[in-house]
This record gives C-alpha cells, structure tokens and sequence, in this order.
C-alpha cells in the first residue's frame, strides 16, 4: 500500500497503526470556503474560527468572544475529550507537542508529534468525531516526536514533518496533493529539523530550520503553496562575504555550525510584505571565545521580503551572547502610542528578560524594560539603542557584567535570567483594547563554569568531544504570567505558579487570560489583576496553548494535550494516546 493511499473505511479502526489515511462521509454538507488571503489578513474578525496557529498575522492571540467571561467563567465545564495518536516511541520526557488546533466553521485541523494530521467534526457541541485521519509515514527511527502545529491555505492543510518532509493535504479528502523534502542532512552530518509551525502567507509557506543547537545554519524558506516547490532561501549566519560575516572573526569556519536556529513561529505584515521572525542563539552557546564578534544574525529579529526573502531589517538583541538567550519567540505587531507618537510596533518578551517595542517598518528601537524578577547579567539597556548598557562594538568577545559572564577558565557564575528565559518560545498575546501584553514562561537564575569549546579544523564541524566539560545548575526555578503594559513599558501584574510553564497565553474579550500547566492544569486569570478565576485539572501534561472559538452562539475552550502523562485518567488507550479537550459552560 502507497504511503499517500486514502482509505474510506469505519472510524473504529483508527487503532491499526497500518491505517495510513481514513475519511468519513457526512450527509450534512461540508463548509468549501477555501482559507483566502482575505480571510487569513482579517483573521480577528472571524472570532468563531481560529485560522492560524497565533490566531493571526499578527500573533496576538486575542479573540473577540464574550460569552465565557469573569463573571461566569467558574462554569466552564469538559464537553468532550477525543483521543489522537502520536505517543509511540517518544522518549523519556514525551513528546514536544507545543501545538494547539486550528478551527474553521466547525472543523478542527490539528497533528501530533509524528506529523499525523487530523480533521475533527465539533460541530455537534458535545463530541468531536474525526472526518479523516492522515499518517504520511514518518519514520520513529532517528526522528524526533515534535511540533508546534500547520497552516491552512485555500483547500490544502500545510504540514511539516519530523523527517525534514513538507506536505500539502487535501483538506475534504485528507489526501496528500504534494510531498518535499526540504530540511536535510548539512555537510558534517547533522540534520536539520522542523520545530515550529509553518505560516502561509501570499501563496507562499514559510518553514524554518531550528536546529541550530544541533550545529546546522538556521534558515528561513518560501515554498510555493499549491506545489511545495521551493522559492527562496535565507539563512540566519551568513557565509563569508556576504553582509554580516564580518561578525564572525573565528578563523575556523564556525559561520557553517553557526547556529540561529528558528524554532518558533515568525509574524507576517501584509501592508509591507515583511515576514518578521525571532532567531536563535549562536553555536557553540557557552563559549564566545570560539566565535569572536557580534554573530549577526543571532539572537535577533529579522524581517524579509515575502516575495524575495531578502533581508529588509534586522535588530539583534544580545550580541556575542553566552547564556543561551535565544529571541526566536513571538513577535507580536500592532498599533500603539509610546511617549504621544502613534507607532506601528513589534512587541516581544526577550529570552534574556527584557520586553522590547521595536518600529515594524525598520526595526528600530523605541522602548525596553525588565519584566522577569531577577536580572543581573547586564545593568540595563541603552534607553536610544536598547542595547545591552556594556556593549562595546570595539570588541570581539563582550565582557557585560563579569561577575555573571562565565568566560573560559570561569569557574561556576550565576546569571539570571536562567538560560530557559523567562519567555523563551512560549506563544504570547496581546489585548488590542487594553494595549496589555501577556507572556508565560519561567522564572529564576542558572550558575555555570566557563568551558571551551573545538573545531575540527579550520574548514568548521563541532569537535563535541573535544569541548570542555560544561557544569550548570538551576535556583529560583518557578513559572509565572506576566501582564506588561505596553503603553508605559512596566509591569502591571503577576502570578506565579509552582513549576516552569511550557504552554502559551490566550486573551480574550470576555476580559479573561488562559494558559495551561505540564501538571494538567488550564487556568483562567483576571487579564487585568491576574487573579485566578478557575481551573480545571486533565491529569496529563499540557504543553499546548488554549485557544477559544464558537458554534453558532456557544464559546468554547479547547487545549491539547502533549507530553508524559502524569495522573491516572479515565480514557481508553491512555499509554498511546494524547488527547483534545473541549470545554464550554453549562
């Protein structure tokens, strides 16, 4: 059997792990409005739906649906829970399935771990029932078990797979319409994978390698939406000669291991055409030494022409860093007034503890502020540059704070905050009618030595055995929600829970915030004080983001699961199964 067959059979042998695709005909009519430009670019105002996986172009995260409010948001109640695939072979710690549902009229379109993808009828209310189930193969045997979600784009549903595969889906039928491999195998063997969700944009898909950890070059690549034929690629680390090599004075090639690796989801400016999206960190992460200069384009934000992929701007946030801050998280767009000026902004919690506003169309700074509880590794930022207030472009290696800057032959040196930032990848929201900016992540300091890192030679490749050995430890390790008021740059509230948080932020126009715990927890929070105002415990862990849509006048709150389960709960299948849950009020 074809990997890419369709088989129409009954939903009850979804079970059989030789199903590679099943479709369920309804006698009531399908919805066939394709997911147009039109509807992509005015995504909020489809509240019912949940178009994209941060809601909108602008990944604000901020739906209009008032139903479920303060006042009776202590009713939610579970109305369903359906079970999906994706649990086999996943490791110790599960699968990395930060991932949550997109909905259109009805229909749920979502995956797991192992790029199977699903189409769930809710529109019932009280059930989800799949319409197809599609399974492209992917080999469990020197892949990983994780995403961050799809995009839908006219009549197909955009994947991208463990396995370096991208594939365009026929969304009545399920059948795969194309199949490219795109992420390979780089020089020195290593592979580059797929950790964010892509976006579709202009008849185009976005996708972007994130394993720069891993010591390949991060890149950004256009495909053709109806073909998956490749358009455009832009790396983060250039290659000798081109703009910003003279960042990296190594004399060891370390541009081709250079990191930058985009491993969350990037914003897209329809007016500009800018696809605007964090970056990661530069490699090797702990030891400056071996990559002298400021590593452009780590560590920063960079918008690209759409239709080129030509880099139009970029604002790098920490240069020559050695912590491990990371700035591929999300980049939120929307209009604000700062100090009387009316500005077309980008929002963004920094890994490295700062909340920056930068201006959209050139990527200059306006305005910056600490917002996690504990910093130290710089005394601040330069209020014209936002650069960090040591930085001294004279120099190959920055020195910032030495006390918290492990160098090599450092003993053990804390900084905060810790190396997961206090947001790192966490999706984040912004309420448009109150200007407040919300981000979940951790909170707390890390303590390291300073170690060398090696080369193979002078043409590049990571000599990991040759690396010093690297000592760490955690303290002050906590989660917490954070509501920064984007108007006047300062916190305004902030709760704290007992462990890290690895989902995301919901806000709404019911005056509510929701996020998700790996202890099984969904929350709902005053959006305005952070006072709590319900939960309600799944028993397994939560790594998704909630998001909210409707049927008809019903508001509904659905949240993914992902991870190892943590409590007995009573559903068949538990050990293979992740699962989705739908709440709504009595």
């Amino acid at each position: 059997m074809s990997r890419h067959s369709t088989i129409r059979i009954a939903v009850t042998a979804l079970a059989s792990a030789s199903i590679l695709a099943l479709t369920v005909s309804f006698a009531a009519a399908q919805y066939k409005m394709t997911v147009n430009r039109d509807r992509l670019v005015n995504a909020q105002n489809e509240p019912q739906n949940w178009l994209m996986m941060n809601g909108d172009y602008g990944s604000q995260r901020y739906s209009k649906l008032t139903q479920v409010n303060r006042d009776n948001v202590k009713g939610l109640r579970m109305v369903w829970a359906l079970a999906l695939g994706g649990m086999q072979d996943v490791g110790q710690n599960g699968p990395e399935n930060e991932v949550n549902p997109l909905i259109d009229n009805g229909f749920m379109y979502t995956t797991d771990g192992w790029g199977t993808v699903y189409k769930i009828d809710a529109r019932k209310g009280n059930k989800g029932d799949f319409v197809w189930v599609c399974d492209p193969g992917v080999r469990h045997e020197g892949n990983v078990s994780r995403t961050r979600g799809i995009a839908l784009w006219e009549d197909l549903v955009i994947a991208n797979l463990p396995d370096g595969r991208v594939i365009g889906i026929n969304r009545d039928s399920g059948e795969i319409v194309w199949d490219q491999k795109v992420a390979k195998t780089d020089e020195f063997g290593t592979k580059e994978r797929f950790y964010t969700a892509p976006i579709t944009a202009e008849g185009k898909v976005l996708v972007a390698n994130g394993a720069g950890d891993g010591g390949t070059r991060g890149w950004l690549a256009a495909l053709d939406a109806r073909t998956g034929k490749e358009l455009w690629r832009w790396y983060v680390v250039p290659k000798p000669g081109e703009p910003g090599s003279e960042t990296w004075k190594d004399k060891n090639n370390a541009w081709k291991t250079g990191g930058g690796g985009l491993w969350q989801t990037g914003s897209y400016d329809p007016a500009t055409h800018l696809t605007i999206w964090g970056t990661g960190n530069p490699v090797p992460q702990y030891d400056p030494e071996s990559r002298p200069g400021d590593n452009l384009y780590t560590n920063a934000a960079v918008a690209l022409d759409i239709e080129t992929g030509k880099l139009v701007w970029h604002y790098q946030y920490t240069p020559n860093d050695s912590w491990d801050y990371d700035e591929n998280g999300i980049h939120m767009l929307y209009d604000v007034t700062i100090n009387g000026q009316s500005r077309k902004a980008i929002g963004h919690f920094g890994r490295n503890g700062f909340f920056y506003t930068l201006d959209r169309a050139n990527g200059s700074f306006i305005k910056g502020g600490q917002y996690v509880n504990d910093l130290n590794w710089t005394k601040g930022l330069d209020p014209k540059t936002g650069k960090p207030i040591e930085y001294d472009p004279s120099l190959d290696v920055q020195k910032y704070v030495p006390e918290a800057r492990a160098l090599r032959g450092d003993g053990m040196k804390r900084a905060c905050p810790t190396w997961h930032g206090g947001v790192a990848h966490q999706p984040t929201a912004y309420d448009p009618t109150t200007k407040i900016a919300y981000g979940v992540g951790i909170e707390g300091c890390f303590t390291q030595n300073g170690a060398k890192a090696a080369f193979k030679g002078p043409d590049g490749g990571l000599d990991r055995k040759g690396f010093e050995k690297r000592t760490y430890t955690s303290d002050l390790y906590y989660g917490s929600i954070t509501a920064y008021d984007t108007v006047n740059h300062k916190v305004i509230a902030k709760a704290i829970t007992d462990i890290e948080i690895r989902s995301g932020a919901l806000v709404t126009a019911g005056g509510l915030v929701f996020t998700a715990l790996q202890d099984g927890w969904i929350i709902a929070y005053n959006s305005e004080t952070l006072e709590e105002l319900w939960r309600f415990n799944v028993g397994t862990p939560l790594k998704g983001a909630p998001v909210t849509y409707a049927i008809g006048p019903k508001q509904y709150l659905a949240v993914q699961t992902s991870g190892r389960h943590l409590h007995p709960v009573k559903f068949d299948k538990l050990e293979t199964s992740s699962y989705m849950f739908v709440f709504a009020l009595n």
